[in-house]
């Protein structure tokens, strides 16, 4: 991937040095088996994992360093924020909106969101209470060990996804979305994640079109290196590494399949219009 004339982001929240004290450090193996018990037991994963949506942190926050990062991962990690920065802006304003970026917090091991204490664990995710990112640079070890989905184009995919949550938020789909989930049943809440989630892999796709056409970023192998990580995290995949076998209606991810022809989609269709899974046949 090409990145070292990208514009890298100052919208990024360095904590690494100041977090990580007391984190909950579960690795892939931990983390398959806390997503097993939430699927047997019909309970969020993130609850399992200590990540309460609804509960704001009462944590003190460590001191962050504000800006763009020194180190070689955190200056890659922001000219991807950057771009999608770019990428979200001109297309936003030739839709006649004004896109307003997120901010991301770069952190280890634990660290304390409006969305409640996040982890390691959990991966990286997007707080629509705050509007931010929060990744723990770590999760892409575990990406290229034991998914066997290395790659920078991969990480960028992963940052591109969060940053799609954001643009669903800004589109006013995740809050519309997030109120029809809770008068649903958990079968119909659960299908509802599956659309969020694969329409974030789609709009991972159209930042990834739009970025390659304005800044040429893309090299032989990106996008299958994307590819093998949006197929690592299908819920599919998970599950039967977790537990041996699938349980389709407690998906909330979508399957690899899925993910990777969504992510497909909006590489190909370049448009927020070509990313309707809502209207999209199961």
């Amino acid at each position: 991937m090409r990145w070292d004339d990208l514009r890298q982001s100052s919208n990024v929240e360095d904590v690494r040095s100041s977090s990580g004290g007391g984190g909950l450090k579960l690795g892939l193996g931990g983390t398959l088996l806390a997503l097993a018990a939430s699927y047997f037991f019909g309970v969020d994963p993130r609850l399992i994992l200590g990540l309460m949506n609804s509960v704001p942190s009462t944590q003190q926050a460590p001191a962050a360093h504000y800006g763009t990062p020194q180190d070689e991962q955190g200056r890659f990690i922001a000219a991807v924020l950057g771009e999608t920065e770019d990428a979200w802006s001109g297309i936003f304003q030739s839709e006649g909106g004004t896109y307003v970026p997120p901010k991301l917090v770069l952190y280890r091991n634990q660290y304390p969101s409006a969305c409640g204490s996040a982890n390691s664990a959990v991966g990286p995710f997007y707080c629509p209470l705050d509007r931010k990112i929060y990744l723990d640079l770590g999760f892409f070890q575990q990406l290229t060990n034991e998914f066997q989905a290395p790659g920078q184009f991969a990480e960028a995919y992963v940052l591109a996804h969060e940053v799609g949550h954001h643009v669903q938020n800004l589109l006013g789909i995740l809050p519309k979305v997030h109120a029809a989930q809770e008068r649903a049943s958990e079968a119909q809440a659960n299908a509802l994640s599956v659309k969020l989630e694969l329409q974030a892999d789609c709009f991972a796709g159209v930042w990834a079109r739009y970025a390659d056409e304005t800044k040429h970023i893309l090299e032989d192998g990106d996008v299958d290196s994307a590819l093998r990580a949006a197929a690592a995290v299908g819920d599919d995949n998970l599950q039967k590494r977790s537990r041996g076998y699938v349980v389709p209606e407690t998906f909330t991810h979508g399957t690899s399949a899925e993910r990777v022809g969504w992510f497909k989609r909006g590489l190909q269709g370049g448009s927020i219009s070509s990313c309707d899974t809502f209207s999209a046949p199961t």
